[in-house]
């Protein structure tokens, strides 16, 4: 078996025109935080903050008509369309396929933010409620808090991934197109856009967006890591933690992808998703449980009455801490991932319906970091208000993600879940970033379907990669600068990334609204 697994990786041909750039610019992000991270710091950051002044606009109104679009043909008759044809059957169950498409998507973002970002609102930490009217600090504060969370996790970043993949699916399994992200524009500019220089820019870009993005987890995850050891077993963080820790995560993601998508991801994604489930589980029996409850319907309450405001706000109304800072910034990561994600998530979607894949890529997962965010985030703004622990503090003191370790130790049997959440967290990352490197190895190979794993070295060269890139910006920048400045480059990768994703939402419309369907 071996032998011909080899011979099929040996014809596969490499697709010079989108991994070289993009393997170049990559390999030089790495060299450059080496030598001078702070000046790549600072021309990321700048990027990052001139784009979203000058297209914040932009990134808003998309992302309400990606939810629009996606809304419709849920509930449409053109729900009912099967990818694949009519008689295409489904690989994976319905438990095996959420669970991957759950934690294929959702990395470390939940896990870090899920304390930490109501409490930072609350407190007003960063000058987030200046221009809301609301008092920090207050029962209305907390409220605020637990919405604007709802707002920025749910159905809008959900509705951009599952837009990006429904458009991936249906050209590729309907209409017989290449699987990449320059087939979706085919209903837009035709056949020629698949081939050429605009073909290798599009796919190259939408490359090193996420490759970049990856690469800005794992640095964040990697610091957030090493402080909860520091915080729970006194270990200071340093070049030997930072290193043994990237080592395991890029080890586990790595060979997971070697493994492919049945023995790999399935596996992986099966254990992340119980963690999951158990963590929730545990809080909602040992925190307030009514208070949960009770702030997140008022929570949903706040969040549906401010929907349009926050949804057209381009900075002015909110202010950039907290509408730049915060809502664009995660926009323009969402859509960074976005074209790569739809490819992955088109991948284990054969045989579905497309209503299937919107309840399994889009509303189960909004509802279930509707559910995170309920749970976490009620239950640090419950122990703040009461003066159980002074979260506010901790974050003023430690920076962003320092509240979640506290939060953890203050637990019964907080012991226990501080390792528990510290294991969630590399499964996490590990999980988003072995779907990803296949998929980034795949758009890397020419010609190569669905049911195909790209070829092995591919996936070990970009695990490593992004790795070994993760590793320098942390390591060489001592820490939280490092990570920063891979951030920002993560951060301007999607606004690159912004004007491919506004015309696949265009050719999404022109598609399934006025063109011929393929059934």
């Amino acid at each position: 078996m071996s032998k011909e697994i080899a011979k099929k990786e040996d014809s596969m041909q490499l697709r010079k025109g989108v991994f070289w750039p993009a393997f170049l610019v990559v390999g030089g992000s790495a060299l450059l935080g080496i030598l001078n991270n702070k000046m790549l710091t600072e021309v990321t950051m700048n990027t990052f903050m001139w784009s979203l002044r000058s297209f914040g606009w932009i990134y808003q109104i998309i992302s309400i008509v990606a939810l629009i679009t996606v809304t419709i043909v849920t509930f449409s008759k053109l729900g009912n369309i099967r990818f694949g044809g009519p008689e295409a059957k489904p690989k994976f169950s319905f438990l095996t396929w959420f669970a991957m498409a759950l934690t294929g998507g959702i990395a470390t973002g939940v896990v870090t933010y899920g304390v930490n970002e109501p409490i930072i609102y609350f407190g007003n930490i960063y000058g987030e409620m200046a221009q809301t009217g609301v008092e920090p600090g207050t029962a209305t504060a907390a409220i605020f808090a637990i919405a604007r969370c709802f707002y920025n996790w749910t159905f809008i970043p959900y509705a951009m991934y599952s837009l990006c993949g429904l458009i991936v699916a249906y050209m590729y399994f309907n209409r017989k197109k290449p699987l990449s992200v320059t087939a979706t524009l085919i209903p837009l500019f035709g056949e020629k856009v698949t081939t050429g220089i605009w073909a290798n820019i599009i796919d190259t870009l939408s490359l090193l967006a996420i490759a970049l993005g990856l690469a800005s987890s794992l640095g964040a995850g990697l610091a957030l890591v090493g402080s909860g050891i520091e915080v729970a077993y006194g270990i200071n963080q340093g070049i030997i933690v930072w290193f043994l820790l990237a080592a395991i995560i890029t080890a586990t993601f790595t060979v997971s992808s070697l493994l492919g998508l049945d023995k790999g991801i399935r596996w992986l994604s099966d254990i992340n998703s119980k963690v999951f489930y158990v963590l929730l589980i545990l809080l909602f029996v040992l925190g307030p449980t009514l208070y949960i409850f009770r702030t997140s319907t008022a929570g949903m309450a706040y969040w549906l009455q401010n929907f349009w405001i926050w949804g057209l706000d381009p900075i002015d109304i909110g202010g950039e801490a907290l509408v730049m800072w915060w809502t664009l910034y995660d926009w323009a990561i969402w859509i960074a991932y976005a074209p790569l994600m739809g490819i992955f998530l088109a991948i284990i979607s054969y045989g579905r319906t497309i209503r299937q894949f919107m309840i399994i890529n889009w509303i189960l997962p909004s509802l279930f970091s509707v559910i995170w965010f309920g749970a976490f985030g009620a239950t640090a703004l419950k122990w703040q208000q009461e003066g159980t622990l002074d979260l506010v503090s901790t974050i003023n003191e430690s920076g962003a993600v320092a509240g979640l370790w506290t939060f953890l130790g203050n637990l019964p049997l907080g012991f226990i879940f501080i390792p528990i959440v510290m294991i969630t967290l590399i499964l996490s990352f590990s999980t988003a970033a072995d779907s990803m490197t296949r998929t980034i190895a795949s758009l890397c190979t020419l010609n190569i379907s669905h049911d195909q794993e790209p070829p092995r070295w591919q996936k070990l060269l970009w695990g490593l990669s992004i790795g070994i890139i993760a590793f320098v910006m942390v390591a060489f920048a001592g820490g939280v600068q490092g990570v920063d400045g891979v951030k920002f480059l993560a951060a301007a990768g999607g606004t690159m990334v912004l004007f491919v994703f506004v015309l696949q939402v265009i050719s999404a419309i022109k598609m399934f609204f006025i063109d011929k369907l393929v059934e």
